[in-house]
């Protein structure tokens, strides 16, 4: 179970903290790049973007439209997707009480993968369908694993919502090879997206930006009701919370947010993990903290990580997905050892 929200501690400044590296993080994502420009000139550049700004920053029209047509698309794709993977992984810890809930183990993931495969080999004329067919497959995977880990009783806990996840992202990611089948000349396609890609540039940020507001600014506003149902239904209940329909309008959100990013990035796995778990433990458990941190954070995350990803190998990229994993698999490993130790 998800321990009981504790007060937060000096929010505004952890959010200010979280902002100041989100700051840091993009900036750094701006400065990298195959193009050889003066880290200073770009500076320039960013503050001549800024309202007010007009500032020289000498570069040539070449240059300005590199950063702005290739790096700055990249870098805000990034961080749309990692705060959204982010806030909608705590936005499931809270709805299942369950600190392994992730929209990469619990299905969701899977299930929007499955659906965008399907518009890309069956519709690939239709982009505007990728969004919302990732947002049908991730609410159905996510009610498939949650049903699925239903049937083992509460006796199961925490391992068997997890075992649930595993077993219905296998069966989806098995259908979603199937259908690649289907169109050999898709799969280059379907493969570079699998294993996550953020440089669409600004379509791709575009597409993304009213799913991404919509499901933000719900489940903000839901940060208090998670609070409240992490005391249990009964509690919720007496206090005037409807616990179901707040779990539904939540669990719709993420898997909203889910969608979104995976549409437009492909499967980038345990952001939503490594983030909330983070932030639980530098400011608290309170879901009024930990949303808004958890976007922040895990844009920051995901900046950094797709840094990473163009820096290792250069002049060659590294997949983004590669570089999550790296660093979520271990991080999972000792967040379930923490979990069963508390179990016992």
């Amino acid at each position: 179970m998800v321990t009981r929200a504790r007060p937060s501690r000096a929010r505004p400044l952890w959010v200010a903290c979280a902002l100041g590296v989100l700051a840091v993080a993009m900036l750094a994502g701006l400065l990298d790049g195959a193009a050889d420009i003066s880290p200073w000139q770009v500076v320039l550049q960013v503050a001549d973007w800024l309202p007010f700004g007009h500032v020289d920053s000498g570069l040539a029209p070449v240059e300005q439209g590199l950063l702005l047509e290739l790096r700055l698309p990249r870098v805000l794709v990034a961080a749309v997707v990692g705060g959204l993977l982010a806030m909608a992984g705590a936005a499931y810890q809270g709805v299942f009480r369950n600190p392994l809930a992730d929209p990469y183990l619990l299905g969701a993931a899977a299930g929007a993968g499955l659906a965008t495969t399907a518009a890309i080999v069956l519709l690939p004329a239709a982009t505007a369908s990728i969004p919302v067919a990732a947002f049908i497959g991730a609410l159905g995977g996510v009610l498939l694993a949650y049903t699925l880990g239903n049937t083992a009783g509460r006796s199961g806990g925490t391992a068997t919502l997890v075992l649930a996840g595993v077993a219905v992202t296998s069966f989806l990611t098995a259908i979603q090879t199937f259908i690649q089948q289907f169109d050999v000349e898709e799969l280059q396609r379907v493969y570079a997206w699998i294993l996550g890609d953020v440089g669409g540039g600004w379509e791709q940020l575009w597409m993304i930006l009213p799913y991404a507001a919509v499901s933000s600014v719900v489940l903000l506003l839901h940060g208090r009701m998670l609070d409240v149902l992490s005391v249990g239904d009964e509690e919720a209940s007496g206090l005037g919370v409807r616990a179901a329909r707040v779990r539904f309008t939540v669990l719709v959100a993420a898997s909203l947010a889910t969608a979104a990013a995976v549409a437009v990035s492909g499967l980038i796995g345990f952001v939503g993990i490594v983030v909330p778990h983070v932030v639980r433990r530098l400011a608290g458990g309170s879901y009024r903290i930990v949303l808004p941190l958890s976007l922040i954070g895990g844009a920051a995350f995901l900046v950094l990580a797709d840094l990473v990803a163009r820096t290792v190998l250069a002049p060659a990229e590294l997949p983004i997905g590669v570089v999550t994993m790296f660093v979520g698999a271990p991080f999972f490993v000792g967040v379930l050892r923490m979990t069963r130790r508390a179990v016992t």
